[in-house]
Parts: structure tokens; C-alpha cells; sequence
């Protein structure tokens, strides 16, 4: 049977993978300690399912608008004009099956083939192979911890090109949790409108932020930013929602149109019972996206703390998202346990078949020498995987 170029060049994602092989461990009755998923570990609020519950009740169970149901966009619009000052309308805003679908939705509408579109490094393993599958190219421009994981503007300007579309900003990050300074969206939103450029703000982390910070949207710097930039958002994250599934984008009217166009051939319409429950999220109490932010800021304290008295470990504080994001580069070309580690997957495997941790090679973000870190998960299993990590680098 024929297999497609596109088919055959593709790689499963390494961040389900490692999670994969970590539950089929689990499986097996091995007491693995999994760092490697990027998905909080707290239960959906109560007032959510409730409103799914009813949603099941109220008969929501057919067909909606392939870009979702009016109400939901709503709510949409007005939490981004409620917390941050910024005005959309609903037909500006494309919902879907989830923030990655979201994305889809943006490259599929917006490159054609040898399009250009500036991701900067260590990125979301999703990034370069979506925009490949969508015939664009991913020119990556690499940051590093000494500065914040904070983008030099001047690496930026050299790599615009006559094919470059769009600058891809994700702030807070995953895997860094960094967050771009003010003087950095006003950089890239200088370069974006001197060359005409759209920016595409994955936003998913941006309600836990930590130690007092608030949110900066590129798209509040001004009005004509707000016009070039596409959002990218969803409920998975701050509502501890992964698999119900629901993202959007919001931009200009005519591109959302035409996102959704796409997404009726494709899935038409996102579940419709996860658009109530996600509407139920926005527009209902939010003392639980403040309570899981203040036991992820209680984790994150804890889990770099420990990283650090690791003799040999780097490890910035991240001020965003849920994951620590250390240097190991140390014990690169180092033998461990009798097998000789060369590089940060060696390291993940090592860590995982020796030792039963999970966790994601640096690699996988495009910067080797680190490993990414959830702490989304219990105080007492980043104690346990931080007392086996020590044991397995012989620290």
C-alpha cells in the first residue's frame, strides 16, 4: 500500500512517546515517576462538568457551527477584553479541537509551499513539523538560558528572508517556561511591521505566570501589532482540560473565515459537549485556575531548588507554564550505570529504563543538553524522582 512522502517523513511526537512508553511501564506494575507529560495533574473543576452534564441533558449532542457556537465565541472575546483590554468580535474567532488544531488551522490557511516562519529555539515540538506538513519551512533562531531563553532581535532581522511570513511567538514557553520581556515584543513587532509580517501568539500558558507577573500579549502593544497578530489559545492548560479538547484562534475576520472553511472539510465542528463545559470554564469561577497556579508555583519553587544542589545541573527559574527545563550538559559523554550517554535522548532512555523516570531530551525542543521537566505532578514525586535522578548521575 502507498504511503505518502509527507506520511513517511513524520515522527510521533516525542513528548507522547515518552509518556507512552512511561504508562506501558506503569502497566507492567513498575513505579515509574512521569515528568515527561505536559498535562496538570489536578482533576477538570467541578462547575465544568457539571456543565457538561447538563449540556448532555439540554440535548447539545449534534452538530454545531463548524468554527463552534456562538456563545463560546462570546465568552471568548470578552475575557480578552475583560482581562486585557483588547477587542475582538466573535466572527474573529475560529474554535477547534484543541490548541494544537488550532495551529493546524493558522499554517493550513496562511503558507503555501517555501513560506518561511521564524521559530525560535527550544520550541514546542509540534512547531517545525506542523509547518513542514503544511509545506512551509521552519527557520529556527536559537536562544539560550544564560539570557532567559530571550531572542536576539538581531538574529531575527538577518533571518528575514523574501519568503518570510510570520514570526512564531510562544510566551510563557514550553519546554523553558520563559516569558519574552516587554523590550522583545516591542522588537519583533518593530521587525513584523517594517517587513509586513503576521505574528502568531501561542498563548495556551499564559494564566500561570508566576511570583506576581501578569500577561503581556504582543497584541496589547498597539493597535496596528493587535491587526497583524493571530492568537492561539485553549482550556487545556489553566483549566486542567486536556482532553476535552478545545483551542481557538483569533484574528482578523477574513482568516477566520477561512480557518473554519478549512475545518469543516477537515473535523467539522469541535465536540459539542467540551464547547458547553469550555464555556462554563470562562464565564464561571476562576478561584480554581488561581489555586492549581499557586500549588504549580509551590512545585516549581521546590522542584528547582533540588535541581540545583545537583552538582553538575543548571537550572533556571521559570517564571511561566509547568516545566523546568535544566542543563545537563555535564554529563553528556559521561558512562552512567556501564553505558556511555552521549546525548540528552541517551540520557531520557537511561533515566527511564534504569532508574523509572520519565522525562523529554532536550533534543525534542531543538536544544541538546537539557531535559524537559513537568511539575505537573505531586510534591512527594518530584521528591522521589529527584532522590533517583541523584542516584542515577552518581551526584
Amino acid at each position: 500500500m502507498k504511503i505518502s512522502q509527507r506520511a513517511s517523513h513524520i515522527q510521533p511526537s516525542p513528548t507522547i512517546g515518552m509518556a507512552a512508553r512511561a504508562k506501558a511501564m506503569i502497566g507492567e506494575g513498575l513505579d515509574v515517576i512521569s515528568f515527561a507529560v505536559g498535562e496538570p495533574d489536578f482533576p477538570t473543576p467541578e462547575h465544568i462538568c457539571a456543565a457538561a452534564c447538563a449540556a448532555l441533558e439540554a440535548g447539545h449532542t449534534k452538530y454545531t457551527a463548524a468554527s463552534g457556537i456562538p456563545e463560546l465565541k462570546a465568552a471568548i472575546v470578552g475575557r480578552l477584553q475583560t482581562e486585557f483590554g483588547l477587542d475582538y468580535d466573535a466572527d474573529q474567532v475560529c474554535i477547534s479541537n484543541g490548541g494544537k488544531h488550532a495551529l493546524m488551522n493558522i499554517w493550513k490557511t496562511m503558507l503555501d509551499p517555501g513560506d518561511e516562519v521564524i521559530v525560535f529555539a527550544p520550541y514546542w515540538v509540534s512547531y517545525p513539523v506542523q509547518i513542514e506538513l503544511c509545506g512551509g519551512h521552519p527557520v529556527i533562531i536559537m536562544t539560550n538560558s544564560s539570557r532567559g531563553f530571550q531572542p536576539d532581535l538581531d538574529e531575527v532581522r538577518e533571518a528575514i528572508t523574501s519568503r518570510t511570513v510570520a514570526i512564531l511567538i510562544n510566551s510563557p514557553s514550553n519546554p523553558t517556561g520563559g516569558i519574552f520581556e516587554r523590550e522583545i515584543l516591542e522588537g519583533l513587532a518593530a521587525i513584523a511591521a517594517e517587513h509586513d509580517l503576521t505574528i502568531i501568539s501561542d498563548e495556551i500558558y499564559k494564566h500561570l505566570i508566576y511570583q506576581g507577573r501578569e500577561h503581556l500579549s504582543i497584541a496589547m502593544l498597539d493597535e496596528e501589532t493587535r491587526q497583524r497578530t493571530i492568537l492561539a489559545d485553549g482550556v487545556a492548560k489553566s483549566y486542567s482540560m486536556t482532553g476535552w479538547r478545545i483551542g481557538w484562534l483569533v484574528g482578523p475576520q477574513q482568516f477566520a473565515a477561512k480557518a473554519g472553511s478549512i475545518q469543516s472539510q477537515e473535523t467539522s465542528n469541535p465536540c459539542s459537549i467540551s464547547q458547553y463545559a469550555a464555556l462554563a470554564a470562562l464565564t464561571g469561577p476562576q478561584d480554581c485556575v488561581a489555586q492549581m497556579r499557586e500549588q504549580f508555583e509551590q512545585r516549581r519553587d521546590f522542584f528547582v531548588g533540588a535541581l540545583r544542589e545537583i552538582e553538575g545541573i543548571e537550572c533556571n527559574m521559570p517564571p511561566g507554564a509547568f516545566y523546568v527545563f535544566p542543563d545537563i550538559s555535564a554529563y553528556l559523554g559521561r558512562e552512567l550505570a556501564g553505558r556511555k550517554i552521549a546525548t540528552s535522548l541517551e540520557l531520557a532512555e537511561y533515566l527511564l529504563e534504569d532508574s523509572l523516570i520519565s522525562t523529554v531530551p532536550g533534543s525534542a525542543f531543538g536544544a541538546e543538553g537539557f531535559l524537559r521537566l513537568s511539575f505537573a505532578c505531586s510534591v512527594e514525586d518530584i521528591k522521589r524522582g529527584v532522590e533517583r535522578l541523584k542516584a542515577a548521575l552518581g551526584a
